[in-house]
């Protein structure tokens, strides 16, 4: 952060920064120049010198005569031991200059990492409150989207198609190759894998049966959500988290349209439709992959493979994994989004919670697999 420095009053560089506690009066009085060279003794003060107070406080800042960022940030500091100490303090005799230097260093210091607390228990305390407060705030959100979008969604006119259809062709088209590839790679590898194991007891057309079940239930859907998730995710957290700092987004609900509207529901309704249509295509070439294999290794011919193929797996199978993948883009779009509403100070958090969407969003998806497998086709019988 460079040395910014704002002066007020007197233009030479004389006073030396001094802090006065007048207790009687609930002020702390700064005074003299609060620039980078000059700050070590005052620094050093307010690290050590800190009295815990309570009621309300105010920081004086009429008789600085000149501040840099440095100097604001000791003085953010200095706002925030009191109110660690239980008081209620508020900056005065601030320029306007002053301001906007102190709102600076207030969120460099807000985007600096906290320092863990010395009790495991209290960490894990800590840990699981977070948690549980985090997936009551992501509810939340998902109530507002819905709130807001469910009467535009009712009403297909209304709709903002250009945008859907971009967010389709980015979310989508784009991905196309990536999945193409990674699911043929990922074909090779399963029937590579398993004929061995089924070459050895001269069950060789059981392959067909494994491959179509593994990757039309399972797999085609998995990894394509999970693909999306790193790619799509993160690009929708990226864009609203920037657009958080940038101020985008207070300027939307100026013009009175909801971020709502203009960012999340194009983004979820595009998803929803291409993720799915990305998953059929994940089947096709994991399944080329596997008849590649099972054609020049082990001895099963194209003909074969693709005549035992429904014969072998039912349209169910298809239609299990097919049904998985609006789920999975529901939850990979909301976190996405939902993250990006987080970013709040420094560039810093959009890296951040970037990361933290691509995480959940692979957790949940895989989440959500296992409650659809486990849980919901046992029950059904399927």
């Amino acid at each position: 952060m460079g040395a910014q420095t704002i002066r007020r009053g007197s233009t030479t560089a004389e006073g030396e920064p001094k802090l006065s506690w007048l207790t009687a009066q609930r002020r702390v009085i700064c005074a003299g120049n609060w620039t980078l060279e000059r700050l070590a003794g005052v620094e050093h003060q307010t690290r050590r010198a800190v009295p815990m107070v309570t009621g309300d406080w105010r920081i004086s800042l009429a008789e600085i005569s000149s501040l840099d960022t440095a100097g604001a940030v000791v003085v953010q500091r200095l706002r925030r031991q009191l109110r660690a100490g239980g008081a209620s303090v508020q900056i005065e005799d601030a320029s306007f200059e002053q301001q906007a230097i102190l709102k600076l260093a207030a969120s460099e210091i807000g985007a600096l990492p906290r320092r863990p607390h010395g009790n495991p228990l209290e960490r894990l305390g800590r840990r699981v409150t977070g948690g549980w407060l985090g997936i009551i705030d992501y509810l939340a959100f998902i109530g507002r989207v819905a709130v807001d979008s469910l009467p535009r969604v009712l009403l297909p006119q209304h709709l903002r198609w250009h945008e859907i259809a971009v967010e389709i062709e980015r979310a989508g088209v784009m991905a196309i190759p990536i999945i193409s590839l990674l699911a043929f790679l990922i074909g090779i590898v399963m029937a590579y894998q398993s004929g061995d194991i089924l070459q050895a007891y001269g069950a060789n057309v059981f392959l067909v049966d494994l491959l179509g079940v593994i990757i039309l239930r399972e797999m085609g859907p998995l990894i394509t959500s999970v693909i999306v998730a790193g790619r799509t995710g993160a690009a929708y957290t990226a864009q609203i988290g920037t657009m958080q700092l940038t101020e985008e987004i207070d300027a939307l609900r100026t013009m009175g349209a909801t971020p709502f509207e203009i960012l999340v529901l194009p983004k979820m309704l595009a998803l929803l439709i291409a993720l799915p249509l990305l998953t059929l295509w994940a089947d096709a070439m994991g399944l080329l992959g596997g008849i590649l294999i099972a054609h020049l290794l082990y001895d099963v011919d194209f003909g074969l493979f693709l005549q035992r193929l429904p014969i072998a797996v039912p349209s169910t199978m298809f239609w299990l994994g097919i049904v998985k993948a609006p789920v999975f883009a529901a939850l990979i779009a909301s976190i996405g989004c939902y993250q990006g509403f987080r970013v709040r100070h420094s560039a810093d958090e959009v890296g951040r919670y970037t990361t933290i969407s691509v995480v959940q969003g692979i957790f949940w998806v895989i989440v959500a697999d296992a409650v659809f497998s486990i849980a919901f086709f046992s029950w059904l019988g399927l």
